[in-house]
């Protein structure tokens, strides 16, 4: 019995210290994951980094050296007639004010307050490397090339040659500059963009689609929500803010990505309006900067600039800015810029020659621009001007089946989950482009018009379980037939086309 206690007592030992050194283990692996943040001031929040040595509370709440300071010499100035230094005095103080109904005074708990000083992991800032590590430099020869670039972009966008040939040399151009940095003594200067298009036509698929593709921190922001400071709305600097989020709070990383600005068109210059403008002339103002390259305090998990953030300061020179809008009415712009040229005599030019043009927007000039309401120092700081034509009948219908994440291609996948085998005639898809064309809206109006055709062949195939095929026709979307319906095969039969859905 003995020696079989201390066999138990010796497994138990065991146990343990296996659990000890699990335990150790998670804790440095905590303690790993807690050092790659800098310790930010409960009080004033600033990191570390500028703060300076940081005081060490419970509850992880840290303080920094001057805040402390400050809140020694204030308590110590106010000494209430003794009372804090006195405890017979201060329970005798709060009972009397109980018994009154007074509410009760007391000092804040320090352990009461919740979270690592208040602050979520999203707006804690990553230390930085130390000076004597050697960045990591990229390999010229792994960086993709745009011909490359522009392939993996074509599977999933149709058209737009121009625009992707564009948009794959300026990210395998801001790639390069990111490897090569301050080598050599020719500095490579940046090139932002602005790329025009009708609504629809694909600026933001473009970009987005570029997201998925590329290893670089890339950063989607919207133009409409900025205003100027001290106002309502996103500042400025909370484009770049997002653009640290994308980077997981690492400034470094942050410093070299790129910033998708949408709907830059809602910025221009308004016209006619005597009342303040803070959110156009003032914001193109205030984007100069950040265009240009220059030091910016950045708020780490919000969009504005307030008591409660830490501010992370990031340098804007080797971020490349794309700049993306609609712009509606430039068109009329244009059109009287080419009409003023027209003269009188043999070779003259018809006054309505450029009212049927659908590509217009590709003739866009500078004074085209300053007209619109964009001011010239900002036009200057976007080198690379380029447009996007607008979809006409034939892309339409290749965007409908050619995409690798296709609008038809998505339905086919719904119904196989059901066993029933979708298909669209060639006239089915004429048809829908047809629809679409009158709808001017671009590419969002496909699925749009899907959607309503769909809905019938949706709510009704999950109840027969014996359909097979559904082959949407011409005639379905026009309205004047139906789909037809294949029963599914028996004993490898031919299938019996039975019967057709009429649209209700």
């Amino acid at each position: 019995m003995a020696d079989f206690d201390e066999r138990d007592f010796d497994e138990n030992e065991e146990e343990t210290s296996l659990k000890k050194e699990e335990d150790g283990e998670s804790k440095s692996q905590e303690e790993k994951k807690e050092s790659e943040y800098e310790d930010v001031c409960f009080i004033c929040r600033r990191p570390e980094s500028k703060a300076g040595k940081m005081f060490k509370l419970p509850n992880h709440i840290c303080v920094c050296n001057d805040c402390m300071h400050k809140t020694m010499d204030t308590v110590s100035q106010f000494d209430y007639q003794g009372m804090l230094n006195n405890p017979d005095l201060m329970d005798d103080l709060n009972k009397n004010l109980n018994n009154n109904g007074y509410p009760s005074i007391r000092f804040v708990n320090i352990a009461d307050l919740q979270g690592e000083g208040g602050i979520p992991n999203k707006q804690k800032l990553k230390k930085k490397k130390p000076k004597n590590e050697k960045e990591p430099v990229l390999d010229i020869k792994n960086i993709p090339p745009p011909h490359k670039i522009k392939a993996q972009l074509d599977d999933y966008v149709i058209g737009q040659e121009y625009a992707k040939k564009v948009i794959s040399v300026a990210v395998y151009n801001h790639y390069k500059r990111v490897a090569t940095g301050t080598m050599d003594e020719i500095e490579i200067e940046k090139s932002n963009m602005l790329m025009i298009g009708p609504t629809g036509c694909g600026k933001t698929y473009l970009v987005k689609t570029l997201a998925r593709l590329l290893d670089v921190p890339l950063a989607i922001a919207d133009a409409t929500s900025l205003t100027e400071a001290g106002y309502i709305g996103d500042d400025i600097e909370s484009v770049v803010s997002k653009l640290l989020a994308a980077a997981d709070n690492d400034v470094e990383k942050a410093e070299r990505g790129i910033v998708f600005i949408d709907e830059i068109d809602k910025i221009a210059k308004k016209k006619n309006t005597t009342s303040r403008d803070v959110s156009g002339e003032s914001v193109q103002q205030g984007m100069l900067r950040l265009l240009e390259g220059a030091d910016v305090e950045v708020p780490v998990g919000a969009n504005s600039k307030n008591a409660m953030v830490p501010l992370a300061t990031i340098n804007t020179r080797n971020i490349l800015f794309i700049c993306g809008g609609a712009f509606p009415d430039l068109e009329e712009i244009i059109k009287q810029r080419l009409k003023k040229q027209t003269s009188i005599g043999f070779n003259a030019e018809l006054k309505d020659k450029f009212d049927k043009e659908k590509n217009i927007l590709s003739k866009v000039t500078v004074e085209d621009l300053k007209k619109f309401g964009m001011i010239p120092e900002f036009i200057g700081r976007l080198p690379i001007i380029y447009t996007l034509q607008a979809l006409d009948k034939p892309m339409l219908v290749k965007i409908l089946k050619e995409p690798k994440n296709a609008i038809l291609k998505q339905y086919q996948k719904l119904l196989e989950l059901d066993e029933v085998k979708l298909e669209f005639d060639d006239g089915a898809l004429e048809a829908i482009a047809e629809k679409a064309m009158e709808k001017d809206t671009g590419a969002r109006a496909l699925r749009a018009i899907i959607e309503e055709f769909m809905l019938d062949i949706m709510y009704e195939i999950p109840k027969d379980d014996n359909i097979g095929r559904v082959t949407i026709t011409r005639e379905y979307i026009e309205g004047t037939g139906g789909p037809v319906i294949d029963i599914r095969s028996i004993s490898g039969e031919n299938p019996d086309k039975l019967k057709v859905i009429e649209e209700k």
